[in-house]
């Protein structure tokens, strides 16, 4: 039997926490006037009741954790976070209901960046700074997720990432503390440099608090409908697409940068493979708009880098309808929205580290088939890619497509149309905000989708930022067993 104690304890602590940053729109409401910061000191008190609650029931327990109780406090924290953080949407005027609040909640923390809410311009300030605080702290908890426990739980070839001196589960706690310090100052840094970049490049001073946290943890919420549309200026786009970069690297690269090693992220095949993508990405779309006589170049080239960018980092900005740019880009904007960035950022979907390894992997395989006596290993970084680690990758992949396959199905049968179904459980698995079509395409919303639908979206987020097994392991019969 599981013990839940130090569960309780740690998402208690959380709660405790995100009760506590709900003040935050509840003072800016209030300075400025607007009756909502009513809402957030209701929802602060409720969720820092709880979270108190749970901290003082489960003080004296177990402290370390073993790994099933590692598994099941992972899926419980994505969980209870959104149901709480969902409180504010849920009690505002904006007329949402429960199911909408946490889907809107769900895909913030999750940095997914799809939303049911229409009319941000006129929206109360505390609303879209709590939207942008929800993404920001996603961004950070899913990159010391990635670095201090996936590895430790073997999800999906993660174990290529453990760190020294982290091979026992018992340090999962410690070993997230002492990562959470580090990680905290540099991503803190970078928010505050695209703050600056999106003031100087102008943006009033909360348009970019609002966007450099939802950049940094490339989640794509903004504050207008239209997106970055709404500026239309060059400056701030290559400015977000250079911060969405940014967010979609391993953040321990840039604590190795600052110890000394300038050559730590170019060294990297993880990152070289990113930018190789982003820019063969690039290079198909702005030659295909150019000869399609898409606009002028200077248009185009801008149009592209910014969408281009968003959608492979799953941030999901947008400044345009690309779903209006031709079968073909429709076609390279659903295989990258499936690839996201680098393992131990804040991006998502699959990983390029996933790809480097299937791509080895298959190269063994048909050495193996000219030379089946010869001896070939299959390298990540150029170190040698443990036999279990090919196998987890290959696993991942194949769990994937039957997760994306069994979502799209489930939509369908909800009665969404065929695009909407495909690109939807797309989006949701791989976080990435919009999908593709007339309804949740850039142009749309998940508004008018039915409330099944939206529970079944908010579920492959989940599904999709905890890289499915942490959360799928917790419907096997093995797990609760003694």
């Amino acid at each position: 039997m599981v013990t839940l104690r130090p569960i309780f304890l740690v998402n208690g602590l959380m709660l405790a926490t995100l009760g506590l940053t709900m003040l935050i729109p509840a003072l800016l409401d209030a300075v400025v006037g607007n009756k909502d910061w009513e809402v957030f000191l209701a929802g602060a008190f409720l969720t820092g009741f709880v979270g108190a609650g749970l901290v003082l029931s489960s003080r004296g327990g177990q402290r370390a954790i073993n790994q099933r109780q590692a598994f099941l406090l992972t899926t419980s924290s994505w969980l209870v976070l959104p149901a709480f953080g969902a409180l504010p949407f849920a009690f505002s005027a904006l007329d949402l209901s429960y199911g909408d609040s946490f889907f809107e909640a769900m895909s913030g923390l999750t940095t997914t960046g799809s939303t049911v809410i229409v009319g941000l311009d006129r929206a109360p300030p505390g609303i879209l700074i709590w939207r942008a605080i929800l993404q920001w702290l996603g961004g950070i908890g899913i990159v010391v997720t990635a670095i201090a426990i996936l590895p430790m739980l073997r999800i999906g070839g993660m174990q290529l990432f453990r760190m020294e001196s982290a091979d026992q589960s018992e340090k999962i706690l410690p070993r997230a503390a002492q990562i959470s310090g580090v990680i905290g100052a540099i991503y803190l840094g970078l928010t505050a440099l695209c703050v600056l970049a999106y003031w100087l490049a102008g943006m009033n001073g909360f348009e970019a608090v609002a966007h450099a946290m939802t950049t940094i943890a490339t989640g794509g919420f903004s504050t207008s409908d239209a997106s970055f549309g709404h500026f239309d200026s060059a400056w701030i786009d290559y400015s977000a697409a250079v911060f969405m970069v940014i967010g979609s690297l391993p953040f321990l690269l840039y604590f190795q940068l600052l110890r000394g090693r300038p050559l730590a992220l170019w060294r990297d095949s993880q990152v070289r493979g990113f930018l190789v993508l982003l820019f063969a990405a690039l290079g198909m779309i702005i030659g295909y708009r150019v000869l399609s006589g898409q606009g002028a170049f200077d248009q185009v080239l801008r149009e592209t880098v910014f969408n281009v960018t968003s959608i492979l980092t799953g941030t999901g900005y947008s400044t345009a309808d690309y779903g209006g740019w031709g079968d073909f880009v429709v076609v390279v904007f659903l295989f990258i929205m499936f690839v996201g960035g680098c393992a131990g950022s804040t991006s998502c979907g699959i990983k390029i580290f996933r790809f480097q390894v299937l791509l080895a992997t298959l190269r063994v395989q048909l050495a193996l088939l000219l030379r089946p006596h010869g001896v070939t290993i299959a390298r990540f970084n150029r170190e040698p890619i443990p036999e279990p680690v090919m196998h987890a990758v290959t696993s991942f992949f194949f769990v994937f497509a039957a997760s994306f396959a069994v979502l799209a199905v489930a939509l369908s049968a909800q009665g969404l149309d065929t695009m909407t179904a495909i690109s939807g459980a797309a989006t949701a698995l791989a976080n990435v905000g919009p999908g593709l079509g007339e309804v949740i395409g850039p142009a749309g919303s998940f508004a008018e989708l039915p409330q099944s639908a939206k529970w079944t979206l908010a579920f492959g987020m989940l599904l999709g930022r905890l890289e499915l097994f942490t959360v799928l392991v917790l419907f096997t019969p093995a797990f609760w067993r003694a």
